[in-house]
């Protein structure tokens, strides 16, 4: 028989415990991030749309 005897304690109180303090600690929610991608999408359109424009113009003239 072991001499270390321990005490069970009741999980319900360290959760309601736990939700107090996160009730308590409110923190302030940061902004969600703007998508990054269709900027870059954008860019690169942009830049191939003019390698196609000088490509045209070069070859046309």
């Amino acid at each position: 028989m072991s001499h270390n005897e321990e005490q069970q304690t009741d999980p319900a109180g360290s959760t309601q415990k736990f939700q107090r303090f996160v009730a308590e600690n409110k923190e302030a929610e940061t902004e969600p991030r703007r998508p990054i991608l269709p900027y870059v999408l954008v860019g690169v359109g942009v830049v191939l749309s003019i390698a196609i424009i000088l490509t045209v113009v070069l070859t046309w003239s």
